[in-house]
């Protein structure tokens, strides 16, 4: 995996850098100190994942991830643990705090290995499939056609299908990259559907064929903006 550091902290960006070049699937495509190289770098190289300070200059680490949509893995570095909690919100990978000890980074690392390795994207004579990993090694392939809609449940995506629902370790923001973008939408932090099996629409929520999913206000808009309205 192609990593990327954004910190302007010298010593924790050359801590995060030796603890990636310790890392056998891991590897270095760049440092900065701020949001506006690391633009550059991310426009101009495949970068598979991001360790991304929460405290930068001019634009910081959540403001960065509020404002930007089509960005690779997320692991946030910090020294304060009272952003944890809203870091989730965001869809990041883990979260680690200064200073930063190799177990634990580790640790994170791997999980994010494993959340590119679960999920692959997959063309079959125009119909677009993903295949999650199941098991240790067998792959389960889903039209995106049958998926109706995709749940967070912690670590974990849910994909409900019209035949049933399948378990993946993922964030909401990689499986929602994966999927066709004319036929998914997210409505909710925890939700994102299918919009040609929405049945029924409520003042904040749709029917997805008998199940009820809340619409949250910052992503109403882009709903509506989506739907054939008269």
């Amino acid at each position: 995996m192609k990593c990327l550091v954004i910190d302007d902290d010298e010593i924790a960006c050359r801590t995060v850098q030796h603890c990636i070049e310790r890392t056998d699937f891991l590897t270095h495509a760049g440092s900065c100190g701020n949001i506006a190289e690391a633009l550059k770098i991310i426009r101009n190289s495949a970068i598979d994942l991001i360790f991304l300070d929460v405290e930068l200059p001019e634009m910081t680490g959540l403001e960065f991830l509020r404002t930007f949509k089509d960005i690779p893995q997320i692991i946030l570095i910090t020294g304060k643990k009272e952003y944890a909690a809203e870091a989730f919100d965001y869809d990041v990978t883990d979260f680690l705090l200064k200073p930063i000890e190799y177990p634990r980074f580790l640790k994170a690392a791997m999980k994010a290995q494993s959340i590119q390795g679960n999920m692959q994207v997959h063309q079959d004579e125009g119909e677009d499939a993903i295949f999650i990993k199941k098991e240790s090694s067998r792959l389960v392939r889903i039209s995106a056609k049958d998926i109706l809609w995709i749940e967070a449940l912690a670590d974990y995506v849910i994909i409900n299908t019209k035949d049933g629902r399948h378990t993946v370790l993922s964030t909401m923001k990689s499986i929602e990259s994966r999927l066709p973008a004319k036929d998914f939408i997210r409505i909710h932090r925890s939700y994102i559907i299918r919009l040609d099996k929405i049945s029924e629409i409520e003042e904040n929520a749709v029917n997805m064929g008998g199940k009820t999913l809340p619409v949250s206000r910052s992503h109403k808009e882009d709903l509506f903006k989506r739907l054939k309205l008269l």
